[in-house]
């Protein structure tokens, strides 16, 4: 062997290492990012037949409205709506509530109007990300959220931020698939938005997108949720920390779902618990 081979042959041995390594990084990042973080761009788990399975279809009741109304508004695409329930006098703040996989339906209204009497002086807009499609069995929600497109869906909600008038706050909450559209909506208002509660949503730990993170975020969970488990929610929120954001966790010894009265797992305590917590923290941030 030449002294020239064997000065080269380390170098190569170097290189090849890197390139090993290099690879094992990648394929792991992969790996961990398949696993444990799912975007609620990825609509493969409203397909997926335990989380189907886990749900049962809302009872059927006759809500009346009483101080909200449909209205419609213009986005980058077609036109969309929302169930807006207006504040007595004048409000600067506006909430965003988004719906489960059902759509926006009675549930909903009625929720949106039981969050502005509570908060009082904020209007709420309850969000139809389904552009009219509202779900009564499992397999129609299964169905419209899954094929739902998250374009779309972004579209409405960037018409709906554009709908507050400029000097307005604004909030976000939701449930379930609503949960993980809540935090996607802190991520486009940007500056405009103060608080994000998301009920047991599909968390995003996205660099791009906590980067737009302005709002301070109150994340309910249940530790025995087998989708949004409780690493999933860990993995968020150290994300959320390292990149300086404020992120305030609290996990319930519940199920997915624990604040559907209409779930078989439905958990009264927990449900008053986390409605309590995101009263206190939308107060106290909006």
């Amino acid at each position: 062997m030449t002294d020239s081979q064997q000065n080269r042959n380390p170098k190569l041995l170097g290189l090849a290492l890197f390139l090993i390594t290099l690879l094992s990084f990648t394929s792991t990042e992969a790996q961990q990012t398949s696993c444990c973080v799912r975007n609620p761009s990825d609509m493969s788990l409203y397909t997926d037949a335990s989380f189907i399975a886990a749900h049962a279809a809302p009872v059927p009741f006759n809500f009346v409205p009483s101080t909200g109304t449909m209205i419609t508004f213009k986005t980058s695409s077609a036109n969309a709506s929302v169930y807006y329930v207006k504040a007595p006098h004048p409000a600067k703040k506006v909430l965003l509530v988004f719906h489960e996989w059902w759509g926006l339906n009675d549930y909903i209204k009625q929720e949106a109007e039981a969050l502005q009497k509570e908060l009082e002086n904020v209007d709420v807009m309850a969000v139809d990300l389904f552009d009219g499609q509202v779900a009564t069995t499992l397999a129609e929600a299964s169905k419209i959220s899954s094929s739902a497109k998250p374009e779309r869906m972004l579209a409405i909600i960037q018409g709906a931020i554009d709908q507050v008038a400029a000097g307005k706050t604004i909030g976000t909450l939701g449930w379930c698939f609503g949960g993980g559209y809540s935090l996607q909506a802190a991520f486009l208002a940007g500056v405009r938005c103060e608080a994000c509660v998301m009920y047991y949503g599909l968390p995003d730990t996205t660099a791009a997108n906590l980067a737009k993170l302005k709002a301070s975020v109150l994340g309910l969970f249940a530790n025995k949720d087998k989708w949004i488990t409780p690493a999933k929610v860990q993995a968020f929120a150290g994300a959320a920390a390292r990149m300086g954001k404020s992120v305030e966790v609290k996990e319930y010894d519940a199920d997915h779902a624990f604040a559907n009265p209409s779930n078989p797992v439905y958990n009264a305590a927990a449900k008053e618990d986390a409605d309590q917590q995101a009263l206190r923290f939308l107060k106290a941030h909006l």
